[in-house]
């Protein structure tokens, strides 16, 4: 995807803020559209083709979990969401209501490039797709295979559907909460995280070089993981 002049809609009713990501976004080649209120942000998702919306869940008006939840019973344009360091509990809430990525204030505007740039190019991406390739590692669906710089790598049927979920998602944050459902279906939420953990240990001993500091399979502390799409 070019993404070159691809239309950011920002919703944040911090001044400074509001600036700091016109100017750096502009210089960028974005367009950008701006709302300071959850009510205006979402008159403007209405009236404008978006490619992402940038939310901050601390709005004048109304949550920002309240605007993203409305925003995604329509839309499923990219949205990364803003919060702060302390409110763990609405990034897993925000993830799970369908948002593509968050960044915590104070955030560095490289970082923030990067990630707009990861959810641009994973929302051009075919969901179809038969076959995904993402830094060594190859998934046929239709085989179910699964290959590791060429090499046919076996995984059991709960690693590989952990594997395939991850890297249908690079760059994004999969939560605890939504790959226990995917893979077991309703389950106990909070006594079969530790499950999820062992499966990931035991993931990462068959495709990283050191499971111990993966390059390939991230932990989001508290929330989830993440596969680590290829660098800008």
């Amino acid at each position: 995807m070019n993404q070159t002049g691809a239309k950011i809609l920002i919703i944040d009713d911090e001044p400074a803020i509001q600036k700091l990501l016109r100017l750096t976004l502009k210089a960028h080649g974005y367009q950008i559209i701006e709302a300071s209120s959850g009510e205006k942000g979402m008159m403007n998702a209405g009236m404008n083709r978006l490619d992402l919306i940038i939310l901050d869940l601390g709005l004048p008006d109304m949550s920002g979990l309240e605007v993203l939840k409305n925003l995604r019973e329509w839309t499923q344009v990219p949205i990364i969401v803003l919060t702060v360091q302390e409110d763990e509990r609405d990034k897993v809430t925000a993830l799970d209501l369908g948002a593509d990525d968050y960044m915590v204030k104070p955030f560095g505007m490289n970082e923030l490039l990067a990630r707009i740039r990861v959810a641009l190019r994973h929302a051009s991406q075919t969901v179809d797709e038969p076959v995904i390739e993402l830094k060594g590692i190859r998934i046929d669906f239709v085989q179910r295979k699964v290959e590791l710089h060429g090499k046919t790598i076996k995984l059991t049927p709960i690693e590989y559907d952990l594997l395939k979920i991850l890297m249908q998602n690079a760059g994004k944050v999969v939560t605890h909460k939504q790959l226990l459902t995917q893979i077991w279906g309703n389950v106990d939420y909070n006594n079969s995280t530790h499950y999820l953990r062992v499966y990931i240990g035991h993931l990462r001993k068959k495709i990283e070089t050191d499971s111990t500091q993966p390059l390939y399979i991230v932990t989001e502390p508290g929330i989830g993981y993440r596969f680590v799409a290829e660098q800008d």
